[in-house]
């Protein structure tokens, strides 16, 4: 089993109100089947890599269908 963290950040970014673009891309996520944490300045998951991996397919067609500018990933393996 390989554990995937992935943090994202959905732009334009405006501190304490996400736009439909940022909402879209963590409901894409987590319809995918994973639980996203959402934070200040990025949103994380961890989850085994089938579904981490579709997760981040959807967060980025979904962010940028909702009006994104930019989509920042940083995709980590955990497990050794």
């Amino acid at each position: 089993m390989r554990v995937i963290r992935v943090e994202f950040t959905v732009e334009p970014f405006v501190e304490g109100q996400p736009g439909p673009h940022v909402l879209a891309a963590v409901s894409a996520a987590e319809a995918a089947g994973v639980s996203v944490e959402f934070g200040p300045f990025a949103s994380e998951f961890e989850a085994e890599s089938t579904p981490a991996f579709a997760a981040v397919s959807a967060l980025i067609e979904s962010a940028y269908a909702n009006g994104a500018t930019h989509v920042n990933i940083h995709i980590e393996k955990l497990d050794a």
